[in-house]
């Protein structure tokens, strides 16, 4: 193990996470708020692995999870507090556990994640920040701790990858990645399923939201940046929020020119949730650190704080700087 000097947390390989895991008996395994396809397909994937070799384990999430995941989400089993061991998944900072910080952000004992921002809040840290989702780490832990996979695990593992590399379209997409993919297809996991599920399905009142949103865009520094916005109000009359916006984010990838996709998404009266999505030379995290925040390099987030116009100018400030850097001070005025 090597300890992080300024967090005390611990640096597990992927072998020392296996026998961590095996050495303990029950558990609670956490998720993030506003759960996407990888923090549960990893929670889920990690609860069935655990009780496949007879271990005891309830999956947390501080949200309702969309009924979009039911086909592997369900209810677990009641793991007491006491002397349990407390497992984060995809979780890149304990402010992420949403209504679950105050009780468990300190006693996390292992946190199993991908993203290169982790803030290190856990006892003992697994990250493989080279894996396009967390569920790439979990399908190499179950491998490695000779779990039994199932058709539900192998649901659960191929949702978490093919969420989190928009079917496996971004840059975070390895030969690893395809590789694993490949293994759960001999599993009876229904790919083009889940694939239309998570993809191609939308309800109208989310089409109606997404039109109201792109009446909002507006374009930055010579049409480089794309910011969307979506208030509460719009929230409100479609009947659209939380994790159904997700798809949101991602609308700015397919417009020509656009270098850094910008959505700010209110959350009460004075925040906002700022997600950002990037291609080279632009680094999504970098910016998003700027504002308290922190991702991927292609995708990140942060929250920031003000009426929505003092969001935007937070947020385009830290996106200029981030351009100046990469561009060698060549920016296009505001």
């Amino acid at each position: 193990m090597r300890k992080n000097n300024d967090t005390g947390c611990r640096m597990l390989t992927l072998k020392q996470t296996a026998r961590y895991l095996k050495k303990h008996d029950n558990y609670i395994i956490l998720t993030h708020a506003s759960p996407d396809g990888d923090t549960l397909g990893s929670a889920y994937a990690l609860y069935y692995g655990l009780n496949e070799i007879g271990k005891t384990a309830c999956v947390l999430c501080p949200d309702v999870i969309p009924k979009k995941y039911d086909y592997f989400a369900g209810k677990t089993d009641h793991v007491k507090r006491e002397n349990a061991t407390v497992v984060a998944v995809d979780v890149a900072d304990s402010k992420l556990l949403g209504s679950l910080e105050q009780e468990f952000g300190d006693i996390v004992d292992i946190n199993i994640d991908h993203h290169i921002s982790n803030m290190r809040f856990a006892k003992n840290l697994y990250l493989d920040a080279d894996a396009s989702a967390t569920a790439e780490a979990i399908f190499e832990l179950l491998n490695l701790m000779k779990v039994n996979i199932n058709d539900v695990t192998a649901k659960a593992l191929y949702t978490g990858i093919v969420t989190d590399t928009g079917c496996f379209k971004y840059s975070n997409v390895t030969a690893k990645t395809h590789i694993i993919a490949s293994q759960l297809y001999d599993y009876n996991i229904s790919a083009p399923d889940i694939n239309k599920l998570m993809f191609d399905t939308k309800s109208r009142n989310l089409i109606e939201l997404e039109r109201m949103v792109l009446d909002t865009s507006e374009f930055h520094f010579g049409g480089k940046c794309m910011l969307l916005s979506v208030t509460a109000d719009m929230q409100e009359k479609t009947g659209c929020s939380g994790t159904e916006l997700e798809g949101i984010a991602v609308i700015s990838r397919s417009v020509e020119g656009v270098e850094a996709g910008v959505t700010i998404k209110q959350t009460d009266d004075n925040e906002y949730k700022v997600s950002l999505r990037t291609y080279p030379p632009l680094d999504a995290s970098r910016i998003c650190k700027k504002l308290g925040g922190g991702g991927h390099k292609a995708a990140a987030g942060a929250s920031v704080t003000g009426t929505l116009d003092e969001a935007k100018d937070k947020v385009l400030t830290a996106v200029k700087e981030v351009m100046e850097e990469a561009y060698a001070g060549i920016v296009a005025p505001k």
